[in-house]
């Protein structure tokens, strides 16, 4: 093809192209150094806290309605979800808590509405209701004071003054009552450094003490169940573990009702304990020498369980005894002869716990009561009775005393007509031998 003039010069190329805008950063994130990162998130608390105090700083001191006031405007702009534990730093103790138990020494001043720095009970309470409202209000608070800011705290508890120490318990006493945290925060007592000086087991004490202040001891023992503390042991030092020492302890802190609670609950499951033994050495068929020894052990293992009341003992054997007993294979029939069978068996077992009087009445009663919920056995009660007596369990005094006056209302009315003919025997054998 041919070279014309229409051919563009070189010139023409430049005038085709116009000048253009150059790409900027706009809307682009600009990463910056791993290292200038680090130092800013190493003082965003300080900052937090700063800005936070500022606003407590403009409530009238001992006015906790203000605030309250004051920290709702303060989240609003503060970001509490993130730093929630140092704003319970702040609110409970004063200031930031370092790793080690101290607080953060950079000239900041301290909060004075702080929890552990209130002059007395009342004040914390009214502290305690402002944090509780503030919870309720930002309710994404909650799960970090239970779960990290409480938790974080008892754990330097050994390292605080008597009376701030005693101030948060009182507080988290108060918390728990209301509804705030629940006791799993107590857990982390349980650490050995907060054993050791019982500095765990008074801890734990006034924080019961607080909370029966407002609630019964029913709901305390419901609290705990949720809360996940089932055992109240690993808070006390070893020579202090046995339930006779931890009832004498919650006795001297003032929390008696905590005391008999414990008392009952370690009966209960000392109880349990010795009705599982009984039965699993009466199922392997062991021999009476062997059960007896079985249940000795226990007591010496549970000095002062199930001696109140009298007939708590053998009530419990009598129970592993008869549950041992496999009922389902006999016929209707056969129940009575199965009965009378197996308690002549039994009974050497229970014959050395039925020392005094008032066991064998207990054990009657415990006899009267098992026939009268399993009707199957009421007409074979007489006879039980008879073996007993022939066994040396119970005496004739026993039996007229209870025939008198010391029976149960189950039934009550069965079992003497029931038992008249025996108790009349046993009267005339004892006048025959006051004759002689």
């Amino acid at each position: 093809m041919p070279l014309t003039n229409d051919w563009p010069s070189p010139s023409g190329y430049l005038l085709c192209f116009k000048p253009c805008n150059l790409l900027t950063a706009t809307g682009v994130r600009i990463r910056a150094r791993k290292g200038a990162v680090k130092a800013q998130a190493k003082h965003e608390p300080t900052v937090f806290r700063d800005q936070l105090l500022k606003h407590v700083a403009s409530a009238p001191p001992g006015d906790y309605d203000a605030l309250y006031e004051r920290l709702v405007q303060a989240g609003v702009t503060l970001e509490m979800l993130k730093y929630a534990d140092e704003m319970f730093d702040v609110l409970i103790i004063g200031g930031l808590l370092q790793p080690g138990g101290d607080l953060l020494q950079d000239g900041a001043p301290i909060c004075t509405f702080a929890l552990v720095l209130q002059p007395g009970d009342k004040e914390v309470r009214e502290g305690v209701e402002a944090i509780n409202k503030l919870s309720r209000r930002y309710k994404y608070l909650q799960k970090p004071l239970e779960e990290r800011a409480l938790p974080k705290l008892f754990q330097y508890g050994h390292k605080w003054p008597a009376d701030q120490r005693d101030k948060l318990c009182h507080a988290t006493g108060l918390m728990i009552a209301m509804g705030l945290v629940t006791p799993a925060a107590l857990n982390v007592m349980t650490k050995e450094h907060l054993i050791k000086d019982d500095v765990s087991a008074t801890m734990l004490a006034r924080i019961f003490k607080s909370f029966l202040g407002e609630q019964t001891m029913d709901q305390l023992a419901t609290a705990l169940r949720k809360g996940g503390v089932r055992d109240l042991v690993p808070f006390f030092v070893p020579s202090k573990r046995t339930p006779a020492a931890m009832q004498d302890w919650f006795k001297d802190k003032g929390v008696p009702a905590v005391a008999e609670w414990w008392a009952k609950r370690q009966s209960v499951a000392a109880r349990e304990l010795l009705i599982a033994t009984v039965k699993e050495h009466a199922e392997a068929e062991e021999g009476t020498d062997a059960i007896v020894a079985a249940i000795k052990a226990w007591q010496t293992a549970h000095p002062g369980a199930l001696v109140e009341p009298a007939d708590a003992l053998v009530s419990a054997v009598w129970q592993a005894l008869m549950s041992s007993v496999d009922w389902a294979s006999a016929r209707p029939d056969q129940i009575d002869a199965l009965a009378l069978r197996e308690i002549t068996k039994y009974a050497p077992v229970l014959e050395p716990f039925c020392s005094t009087a008032k066991t064998q009445v207990g054990l009657i009663n415990v006899v009267q009561v098992h026939c009268y919920e399993d009707t199957r056995l009421m007409k074979a009660f007489p006879q039980i009775l008879k073996v007993l007596y022939n066994l040396d369990c119970v005496s004739d005094k026993a039996i007229i005393y209870w025939h008198q006056k010391g029976a149960k209302p189950q039934g009550k009315q069965h079992f003497l007509k029931a038992t008249e003919a025996l108790v009349k025997f046993l009267q005339e054998q004892e006048s025959e031998d006051e004759d002689e």
